[in-house]
């Protein structure tokens, strides 16, 4: 895959120095797993194949265009130091072709006089000899950032191509992970929901906490499941979507607003997946939160994930870690994001998009940051 060499060679390459290590680093990784995934997509012949193989291509591409954004964000601002550099140095470049060209092929016997006569000429000459190596190799330098800022130029145009093709490749992706969470019906069953008691308990609940509690009372035939142990994992489970994190438990917005879990910040079209093997105890709108996921990941312990443009699956479903929930918004599902824009990746106008995330245990709120890595970008 073109994209995948670009992010390699793109990101590994040291310019005079420059080196890239941590954007370079997630370059490979990306590659790697984009040429694990497309091997999976080939042989997907099930849904479930090939939800997992795209949701491996969605991850690879988010990965190795945050990577690609850092690199060229990077690129951008040393283009800008040399530039500034080499901006204020002009006289110094001038004075220095001056001494330079002064130096260079004068055999006339007139260069042996001097006012101080011999002992001045020889002082000139031993000064000159000295001074050669130090213009030379200052002489070199500025070739050198020149070079420099050449090379970085053909980066960054390389790289800006290379990233509008990787936000079209990811686009597609997500439109064949629609269709393949649409065509899979193989996933477990621990419940089903009973619609109109669901509906029920969303026109009488005014708080998240009245939800939550009454979200065992909605369901039939359930039985009981057990999934693989949590301990050990509580504090170093992955964030369901790449980010950084906005805003912390506890901490008001911008209208005053307190509520006990986190804030995400994310790109557009975004994958959000399942940080461990859970129960969705509810898939939908719900109250002021938008497209709401809900977890149990144990019993009595709920992950709330909310503010997705589409979600996957169905109340009583039992889903694996990585199984994806849904998508964030700013895109539709067959427009192509074309935000190649490297300016403010992180948070603003880039990061756009934002995930709630709440922790509860025996419906009391927890502090996400105690259960989930929130280094930066998950």
């Amino acid at each position: 895959m073109k994209f995948a060499a670009i992010l390699c060679v793109m990101l590994g390459l040291p310019v005079h120095g420059f080196a890239q290590a941590d954007a370079g680093a997630q370059a490979r990784e990306a590659a790697v797993m984009l040429s694990a995934a497309a091997t999976q997509l080939d042989k997907a012949d099930k849904a479930r194949d090939r939800v997992k193989a795209l949701t491996q291509t969605i991850r690879a591409y988010e990965l190795g265009l945050g990577a690609m954004r850092s690199g060229l964000r990077q690129a951008t601002v040393r283009e800008d130091q040399l530039s500034r550099q080499l901006r204020s140095r002009d006289g110094e470049v001038a004075q220095l072709l001056g001494v330079l060209q002064s130096m260079g092929g004068n055999t006339e016997p007139t260069v042996f006089f001097h006012p101080q006569g011999p002992t001045g000429t020889a002082r000139a000459g031993m000064l000159l000899a000295e001074l050669t190596p130090t213009l030379n190799a200052r002489a070199a330098q500025l070739r050198t950032d020149l070079e420099d800022v050449q090379a970085l130029r053909m980066l960054q145009q390389d790289a800006a191509d290379q990233l509008q093709l990787g936000l079209s490749e990811v686009q597609k992706a997500r439109v064949r992970l629609n269709r393949a969470m649409a065509e899979r019906t193989d996933l477990p069953t621990r419940f089903t929901a009973d619609p109109v008691r669901t509906a029920i308990l969303i026109s009488t609940t005014e708080t998240l906490d009245a939800f939550a509690g009454g979200l065992s009372q909605i369901t039939e035939g359930e039985e009981p499941l057990t999934l693989p142990p949590l301990d050990d994992r509580i504090g170093g489970l992955p964030l369901p979507v790449q980010g950084i994190v906005l805003r912390g438990a506890n901490e008001p917005d911008a209208a005053g607003i307190i509520r006990p879990g986190i804030i995400v910040a994310t790109r557009p079209g975004a994958l959000v997946t399942a940080p461990t093997a859970a129960t969705l105890r509810y898939v939908g709108p719900l109250l002021d939160y938008g497209n709401v996921v809900i977890l149990e990941p144990r019993t009595d312990t709920l992950f709330v994930v909310a503010g997705l443009a589409t979600v996957y699956g169905a109340a009583g479903q039992v889903i694996g870690e990585g199984t994806p929930l849904g998508l964030m918004g700013g895109i539709s599902a067959t427009q192509t994001d074309t935000s190649a824009s490297t300016d403010g990746d992180g948070a603003g106008n880039a990061a756009s998009e934002t995930l709630y995330i709440e922790v509860r245990q025996d419906n009391i709120p927890q502090d996400p940051k105690n259960w989930f890595r929130t280094d930066k970008d998950g």
